[in-house]
């Protein structure tokens, strides 16, 4: 491989396509909820907000309730130095909704653990 893909860390997939846990919460969550009316509208990496000058964040989900707030969910195994940071300073400048989910353990009664910001 060369070029920008041979530096990318371990297990990086490249843009617009999700890893094992985003589309397990998509599969399980989201989509249950379109077809129940909880949810209106959701994309996959589809907005990207601007930090700073040369920083963004790009939420793995942005949601369309169905009471009309817009939520971005952010799908993590583990935490990032930076994607906290980012995540939480998004919350501070957007008038959205930011929570991170993570998968429970198995022996969970919760299967998703949901983290408001």
């Amino acid at each position: 491989m060369r070029g920008k893909h041979s530096f990318q860390a371990l297990g990086r997939l490249p843009k617009g396509q999700m890893n094992k846990t985003e589309a397990a919460y998509e599969a399980e969550v989201l989509k249950p909820a379109l077809i129940a009316g909880d949810v209106l509208w959701y994309r996959f990496e589809g907005v990207k907000l601007r930090l700073a000058d040369n920083t963004f964040y790009t939420p793995d989900f942005v949601v369309l309730n169905r009471d009309g707030l817009m939520e971005c969910r952010e799908v993590k195994g583990f935490w990032a130095d930076d994607a906290r940071v980012k995540i939480k300073v998004a919350a501070d400048q957007y008038p959205f909704e930011f929570t991170a989910v993570r998968k429970g353990k198995k022996s969970d009664a919760q299967r998703w653990l949901v983290e408001a910001f």
